[in-house]
This record gives C-alpha cells, structure tokens and sequence, in this order.
C-alpha cells in the first residue's frame, strides 16, 4: 500500500494543549513531527524529548525560527488567543498552513484579518475543534437530517462545564483579560455554540441574548455564563459553559418526531469508541406508567482518536494544495466564522446590560 505524503508540522508555543496535538501528528498516518519552537531553547527541548518528537526534528529557541524553517509545511498554534492574529498571519505570510487552535480569535473582526491572510497565500486554514472529526459526529448529522426519525429542528441545549480548582481560577491563561480574554465563553462556549450550529446546518441566528448574571473574575473575565439563540422560524437554541461546575459536555436537540441526547461530545468517554442516543415517536404505555420505548443507544468504533482524524484531514487538505494545485477549503474557516460571530454576540450582549444582539454576517 502507497503511503500518503507526508505534512511536516511546526509547533509554536508549548502549551499543554500542544501535548495533545503532538500525539496526534505522530498518530497520523499522513503527518509528521518536524519543528518546535518556544521562547525558551530549554523549555522546546524538554517538549520535543517528552512528547515523541523524532530524533532528527529541529528545535527552536523562537517561534520565528519555525515559521523560517523552508521543510515546515503546516503550523499547530495552540498560543494564548490575543496572539493568534499576530503568529497565524505572519506564518500565512511565509506559506504555511495554520491550524489554529479555538477560540479563534477575541472578535469575528480579528479573524478576518487571518482569513485574509491565509486566502491570500492561498493556505489552508482550520481550527481546532476536534469532535467535528470524530466518526461519531457523522453518524448524528444522519440522524438530525432524517426527516421520518427526527423530523424538523425545533430546540437543541448544549452545556459545556468543569470545576477548575483554585490554581486554574487564579493562574491559567483562561482567566487571564491580556492572554484569553473571553474565559469560559471562549473555552467552553466555542463548543456549545459550534454543536448548535452544527445542528442547524450552519444557519446563524437572527437575534442572541446573553443570561442574566455571569460570573466574572476580579479582572472582569467571563467564569460562567449562557445565552439564547432564537431564529426566524421559531426555532430556539440555549448553552451554558463554566469553569465552576461539575465536567458536563451534553447536547440534547428535540425535533418534531425525534430526539438526540449526547453526553460526551467534546471528548468521548473513550478513545477508541463513543456514542449517543436516539429516540423516535417518543410516547408512554396505555397507562402512562411508563415509557413505551426507551432512546436507542448507538455506538460509533474508530480507529485513530478524534483529533489525530483532525489531523489527517487537514494533512489532506494541506497535500493537496501542495501536490495537486488544489484550492484551500473555505468550509472550515467559514464555519470558524460564523462561531466567533456568536461569542461577539454573546459578550455584546452581556456588555449592553443583556439587551438582545441581531446577528450581522
């Protein structure tokens, strides 16, 4: 059998993250570990040695270094979120190709200036969300597109939420105004919000509203908050993410014959296999004692975990513009757009004394 070519990944920056993402390039069938950089020569060896990094990989005391390196195809940039307009557009600039980690960008408006950059030296761009990859999420856009067994979108709620412990509330960089500002609507809320637009085929809503009383730190950072989404037909959508409640990664989305219950859909409860639950024309025994049928389980095997699948497609996608002239695939940022514009919405709207934001594309 042919081996794929290879996509020759540069990492920026040594954040924990980053430990993820270097397993899953080597796991990749059509990826490879190539360069790290840190702005520490002594902190970019010590990842390159503790997380597989090959032995003839480059180690870089910049991450100018890296984005130098002519044998770099591709860039993994898990760096704190004020500086991925700055690194994402400076590596388009030079030819690579970005996978930048999520939230995007702090504003809708910054991120295009990486779209721009990115369509410009024609590279391909996506971020880092990796549940979009799983086999599993293929399976449940089935079920919501089936018209008999789920009928027509009518509400989906998704939660997204984890106890951080004192250290994570007063050190990380997700509590931090300079670094990511959004906290836990950029952390956690990105994945509530991408699992509704998801369910709604990617259709942004006409008019978000932020729930009353976030929890906000001392520096005015987001620990805890919600919202609604409504749309034009009547179709309503709700999330809530925080870093002060128990770890809960739900989505339940209710049609008119159907519904979908996930528990897990940000990181499945295992590596190599995950689930959800389906049920159609719901309804009770003759005496309404009971049920009449409990929501099937099904259960999706993979092979590779979710985000070394999200790997080997961007390592295609990259491969084909460099081997065969292809175009970048402006799915993935317009999806990351339309995502940014919703947390804008959000925060917008919890500034304003929670008025009601109209969504503007």
């Amino acid at each position: 059998m042919t081996q794929p070519p290879q996509i020759r990944f540069g990492v920026i920056g040594c954040a924990d993250i980053a430990r993820k993402l270097s397993r899953a390039i080597s796991l990749s069938p059509n990826a490879s570990l190539h360069a790290v950089g840190s702005r520490s020569l002594d902190k970019a060896k010590a990842f390159a040695k503790a997380n597989g990094f090959p032995d003839g990989a480059k180690v870089y005391a910049s991450y100018e270094a890296v984005l130098d390196d002519p044998d770099v195809d591709a860039v993994y940039v898990p760096l704190p979120t004020s500086l991925h307009v700055r690194w994402a557009v400076i590596a388009a600039k030079k030819g690579k190709h970005v996978l930048l980690e999520k939230p995007v960008a702090l504003s809708a408006l910054k991120f295009d200036e990486i779209v721009e950059a990115c369509e410009s030296s024609g590279v391909q761009l996506m971020d880092g969300t990796m549940w979009m990859h799983h086999p599993r999420t293929l399976a449940i856009k089935e079920f919501l597109s089936d018209k008999q067994r789920f009928g027509q979108l009518k509400s989906i709620h998704t939660v997204f939420t984890f106890g951080a412990d004192p250290d994570f509330l007063e050190n990380d960089i997700r509590v931090k105004p300079d670094l990511d500002a959004l906290g836990s609507l950029g952390d956690e809320g990105w994945y509530c919000v991408r699992a509704i637009l998801f369910a709604n085929n990617y259709e942004l809503p006409k008019t978000v509203l932020a729930s009353r009383e976030p929890v906000l730190n001392k520096a005015g950072v987001i620990l805890s908050c919600g919202a609604s989404l409504f749309w034009e037909d009547g179709r309503v959508a709700t999330f809530y993410c925080s870093f002060l409640s128990n770890l809960t990664m739900d989505i339940t989305a209710v049609g008119t014959k159907g519904t979908l219950h996930v528990h897990d859909f940000i990181i499945p409860y295992e590596e190599k296999k995950a689930s959800f639950y389906a049920a159609s024309e719901s309804g009770f025994d003759d005496l309404v004692t009971r049920w009449g049928s409990e929501p099937t389980k099904h259960v999706i095997e993979n092979d590779l975990p979710q985000e070394a699948l999200m790997v080997s497609e961007f390592s295609r996608l990259v491969a084909g513009i460099k081997f065969n002239n292809s175009k970048p695939e402006k799915k993935w940022p317009t999806i990351s757009r339309k995502t940014q514009l919703i947390l804008d919405a959000v925060k917008a709207s919890i500034d304003k004394g929670f008025e009601p934001i109209q969504i503007q594309e």
